[in-house]
């Protein structure tokens, strides 16, 4: 055990995590010259097309030092904050961690969140200021950023750079001196924490766990704590470039089990595995239970699909514990499921897998938070889905989320993030000058104002230089109306919405708008309009497509012509009457993108 180091890499996104970790590996030997390639551990096309990490990796590497073999077991993790439930799990499994910090950019918002998360479960943290081969780094300004943000000595700090491979030999050294050593107890009863897992569709579902105390043989019989649920442990391993079987895994050692279960609702991240012989008496402290932030309704396309799609976002929960799912139902779109996911990325990103991984085509609903409704009896409603509000003559009040950001940006751009931010109906806390020309500005906004557009336009009015953290903060009381969309009068509940009043009238219009470009026209009017329950406030008319029906009528009485439009305006009403109007799938992703 005094040889084996478990240690993860945490950093803002596209500080050159990744990057690093590949040099780790092509150091060590892990990685043969043939199988490298840019971000080895990056196994997910969407990964590697995008440039970002979404799921945490594990990998086992060898290293000798002063004449004694290590085992350092790295895990890297993804930096945008929608993942951040991924760098929680990777730490609760590790006893240090690589803060790393781009020496062009300095420190940014993520990169203090994960801090915080690493210190809470008591990590000893290696500083590393990474890209120093570039020629606008700025290594003196941002030594003493992360000096004034962890306390640390000058001396502490690794200047590396994942391209040359420049300091990887002193980060090894730091990583071994450092870090402590797993803690456990040998010859106690076994206990290992599930920190991830995978569904493999020839072998059932695989579980990577840490050893935490006793030991694991192949073959054993094994419990999940949480289910109660038996297995036998078929077989198990370290997690090398690919899996690698052994006989026994330790106390302290990381690694995957597969005991040839089938369905997912048996294996919990967080769960806590012993045996059935000598069980342990109480489980891991895992982690918290994940908190979804935006929910969306996700419906196939093809109503015959709905066991699919359900099957496949069990898979996908497997591999990803941070999305939450249940059925509903909608007039507009038939049967689906409400998911929950912890931001817009998130969202985009299960969309995109469930495609390519699955094959679903799927129609997603736009995206609302929860709220909290109480009505005048009393009771207390936690409400996902607009079209669960009860009757507004019922309801006493209504609470949306609030969070607490935190944004670190130039001293340029503090202006017109300002002014965004009142105009999502923010309010500032404080406003900090760190080191140089950085500021970073503490504001409590709602969370329903940031699902929409709002990340975007912080990185455009900042031309990218603006970093963006988040955490939930309570709930308050709040004018909200629930903005209903009509055509031809019925109403379309995947596109209504809760909205805050101020905004009720503009984002009706808008959508009005929008939906009279995106739906094809009939033979009849559609109607199109937004209403607060029974008042109409905006309203636009698609045009009907009409045929010249007094094109054979030239000269003669004017009465010949006005009685055959008298009898196509009756077809025409009673075309309205039976007539349905189909939304184009467009149409409901419009409405996410309205600026």
């Amino acid at each position: 055990m005094e040889n084996i180091r478990n240690f993860c890499i945490i950093a803002h996104i596209d500080h050159g995590k990744s990057t690093l970790a590949d040099r780790l590996l092509e150091y060590t030997g892990t990685v043969s010259d043939r199988d490298s390639q840019a971000q080895v551990l990056d196994d997910m096309d969407l990964e590697r097309e995008r440039g970002i990490t979404i799921k945490s990796h594990a990998i086992q590497m060898d290293y000798k030092y002063k004449d004694k073999n290590y085992v350092l077991n790295l895990i890297d993790t993804p930096g945008h904050v929608d993942f951040s439930y991924e760098v929680s799990r990777s730490i609760a499994a590790c006893e240090g961690a690589l803060l790393i910090v781009d020496a062009t950019q300095g420190i940014q918002a993520q990169t203090i969140s994960n801090l915080y998360l690493a210190i809470e479960n008591d990590l000893e943290i290696i500083p590393i200021m990474n890209k120093m081969d570039l020629d606008n780094a700025m290594p003196d300004e941002v030594e003493d950023q992360i000096i004034d943000l962890i306390g640390c000595d000058r001396d502490d700090i690794i200047r590396a750079s994942g391209k040359t491979g420049l300091g990887v030999e002193e980060i090894l050294k730091h990583t071994i001196e450092k870090i402590p050593h797993p803690v456990g107890d040998p010859n106690a009863p076994l206990q290992c924490l599930v920190f991830d897992s995978v569904f493999n569709s020839y072998r059932g579902i695989e579980g990577y766990i840490k050893v935490v105390n006793g030991e694991i043989k192949k073959g054993d019989k094994v419990k999940f704590f949480h289910t109660d649920k038996e297995y036998l442990a078929e077989e198990i391993g370290v997690l090398r470039l690919k899996q690698e079987p052994r006989k026994v895994l330790k106390t302290g050692d990381v690694g995957y089990i597969i005991s040839g279960i089938k369905t997912s609702k048996e294996v919990n991240v967080g769960d806590t595995i012993t045996t059935v012989d000598n069980p342990c008496e109480k489980e891991i402290d895992g982690f918290e239970e994940v908190k979804p932030m935006v929910f969306a309704g996700v419906y196939p396309i093809d109503a015959e699909d709905y066991e699919d799609l359900r099957a496949s976002l069990e898979k996908l929960q497997l591999n990803d514990a941070s999305l939450t799912f249940v059925p509903e139902s909608s007039m507009a779109l038939g049967f689906g499921f409400r998911c929950g996911f912890l931001g817009l990325l998130h969202m985009e990103i299960i969309q995109e897998r469930l495609d390519r991984e699955f094959d679903m085509n799927v129609i997603t609903t736009v995206p609302n938070v929860q709220y909290i409704v109480h009505t005048k009896k009393g009771e207390t409603l936690d409400i996902h889905n607009p079209s669960g509000l009860p009757d507004l003559t019922l309801i006493d009040k209504i609470e949306e989320p609030l969070i607490k950001s935190q944004i670190i940006t130039d001293v340029t751009y503090v202006g017109p993030i300002m002014t965004l931010c009142l105009n999502k109906r923010g309010t500032l806390l404080s406003q900090n000058y760190t080191t140089g020309n950085r500021v970073e500005l503490n504001f409590i906004l709602p969370l329903a104002e940031i699902v929409f557009d709002f990340y975007d336009r912080l990185k455009s009015i900042s031309k990218g230089y603006a970093s963006f953290d988040y955490y939930l903060d309570g709930f308050v009381q709040a004018k909200l109306v629930k903005l209903d969309i009509l055509l031809n009068g019925e109403s379309v509940d995947a596109l209504s919405t809760l909205i805050h009043v101020d905004n009720a009238q503009s984002f009706g219009k808008k959508i009005c708008e929008k939906l009279k470009d995106l739906i094809p026209r009939q033979q009849f009017d559609i109607a199109i309009q937004a209403a607060i329950g029974s008042k109409i406030i905006s309203r636009e008319t698609v045009k009907a497509v009409r045929k010249d029906v007094t094109a054979k009528c030239y000269g003669g009485d004017i009465t010949r012509k006005r009685k055959l439009l008298e009898k196509q305006k009756k077809g025409k009403k009673r075309m309205k009457q039976v007539g349905n109007v189909e939304v184009p799938q467009n149409a409901f992703l419009a409405v996410l993108k309205l600026d």
